[in-house]
């Protein structure tokens, strides 16, 4: 058995601008920086847990990431039925293994590793002031994204009525593909009503509409609704197969969002995407906020679950994040985002 040897430090990572959810606003981003070392080799990978949203991130964080890199170094692998309960962790474990087994941060052999080929990306336009979210939105037009995501929940829901109204009056639904995230910022009482509205702006999907947890109502709202539902949030904290496919079965939603930091790691989002595949249910993976270490890592997961025909874009755009991002060869071009050296 391998003698490894694994260790971490924490780094807090500085957005450019605030990153506004329904949830509140992000000034920074802490996360851990793990490291693998056996046989002359390193591995990296980075634990990020979003706080008020992962379900591991919990007090004592660091002292029971310090407990599952002991067991790793003891067992030669990761334990995943004693930590399916901590994806962020798993995440950046699975990251550094890999890494470390390949010699390098190209942790699948795809054409995307190899870097023949980009993946597709929406562009994120995060909550603000209707002023803030406008002029984002014409930056996201102008760079090339022919999808473009909004964070909605936030502001007056007719002011983001308008930003939508204003978009579909200059680009139809084939020239830029529209996409909103409510967070669950969205009442149980009005949810329907509101989604009959965005539904006539001829919009891809909306995720998360309502607070996670309410299974019987979400599943209401996916039978009602003319626009297609994702579920993001309501992924959290259900990590066990079992248990997905309950999920999965009770609400039946168009689509699932997935963020290996949050939603079981590598092995898991596998098991996300399977399982919803098995019952025509759509995915697409996205980053969450983690560091170049990690997008990389969700970047290179993306091209290996879905192969080298990724036609839907996916989330993979944090990276212009942060000031004081770690230098890694990833690189958005246009509309895609590519590893580059």
């Amino acid at each position: 058995m391998t003698d490894f040897k694994i260790t971490f430090t924490p780094r807090v990572f500085h957005f450019k601008q605030p990153a506004g959810t329904s949830r509140g606003v992000y000034q920074t981003r802490k996360s851990w920086l793990v490291y693998v070392q056996a046989e002359g080799r390193l591995g990296r990978g980075e634990c990020a847990p979003l706080p008020d949203l992962s379900c591991d991130a919990i007090d004592g964080y660091e002292d029971y990431l310090a407990g599952m890199c002991r067991d790793v170094e003891r067992l030669g692998h990761i334990d995943y039925d004693r930590y399916a309960d901590y994806p962020s962790m798993l995440f950046g474990l699975e990251t550094a293994l890999l890494s470390w087994r390949r010699g390098s941060d190209i942790l699948f052999d795809t054409p995307f590793g190899r870097g023949e080929e980009g993946i597709a990306i929406n562009g994120l336009v995060w909550m603000g002031t209707y002023e803030e979210m406008c002029s984002r939105i014409e930056e996201k037009i102008a760079a090339g994204f022919k999808c473009v995501k909004l964070k909605i929940g936030a502001i007056d829901f007719e002011k983001e009525l308008d930003m939508i109204r204003s978009i579909r009056s200059r680009f139809t639904a084939r020239q830029i593909e529209l996409r909103v995230d409510a967070n669950g910022g969205f009442g149980t009482d009005d949810a329907l009503d509101k989604l009959n509205l965005l539904a006539s702006f001829g919009l891809h999907s909306i995720e998360q509409p309502i607070r996670q947890g309410q299974w019987k109502v979400m599943a209401e709202l996916c039978r009602k609704s003319p626009l297609p539902i994702a579920l993001d949030e309501e992924l959290i904290g259900v990590n066990r197969r079992e248990e997905k496919m309950r999920l999965l079965d009770t609400v039946r939603p168009s689509y699932i969002v997935l963020k290996p930091s949050l939603h079981g790691g590598m092995r898991g989002v596998e098991e996300w995407v399977s399982l919803a595949r098995e019952r025509g249910i759509g995915s697409w993976i996205t980053s969450a906020l983690e560091s170049n270490i990690g997008l990389n890592a969700v970047a290179h997961l993306d091209a290996h679950i879905y192969g080298p025909d990724i036609r839907m874009p996916q989330g993979l755009g944090t990276g212009l994040l942060f000031t004081d991002n770690i230098e890694m060869p990833v690189r958005i071009i246009g509309n895609k985002i590519y590893y580059r050296r």
